[in-house]
């Protein structure tokens, strides 16, 4: 297996795992600690970098770098995208309604009205299926694992072989 390969399965099972980790502690649920979630990019970074360790970074070409590590966050998203389907649609099938719940009480709590209230969750409405999320966990991977590919294998581009 490449070593691209083995850094994009680390991406995809340690964030969907993560992932899992906040549904089944409720984390997601508890406006103090689902900004937790956010994890998933210190995964990724991590997993990137352990990936670039197995590909022997240094000393390569830029581009080829870079190109390795927007392969992992692809192969990774793939993984995240079907873990996220899961998630939502078989394993925690309420939880859109659940944070639109969680969602609601912080905004009364902040003193907005019902209509204030309906208009920014009618907003957000489309983003709350499995499909979407899906999607838009997918492209997150793939966004964030290019981004931190550029920087870290800039880094690993300067140091010696």
């Amino acid at each position: 297996m490449s070593p691209a390969v083995k850094g994009g399965l680390a991406i995809g099972i340690l964030c969907t795992a993560w992932t899992y980790v906040m549904g089944f502690t409720g984390w997601y649920l508890d406006p103090a600690l689902s900004a937790m979630f956010w994890v998933v990019v210190l995964l990724e970074c991590g997993a990137l970098v352990w990936g670039y360790r197995l590909i022997g970074g240094a000393g390569r070409r830029y581009g080829s770098l870079v190109t390795q590590g927007i392969l992992m966050a692809l192969i990774g998203g793939v993984i995240i995208f079907v873990g996220s389907l899961l998630f939502t649609s078989v394993v925690f099938p309420d939880y859109f309604a659940e944070l639109q719940t969680m969602h609601t009480e912080m905004l009364r709590a902040e003193g907005m009205s019902a209509s204030q209230i309906e208009q920014i969750q009618s907003g957000t409405a489309f983003m709350q299926t499995p499909l979407a999320n899906a999607v838009l966990g997918f492209l997150g991977t793939v966004v964030t694992g290019a981004l931190a590919s550029l920087v870290i294998a800039a880094v690993l581009r300067t140091k010696t072989p």
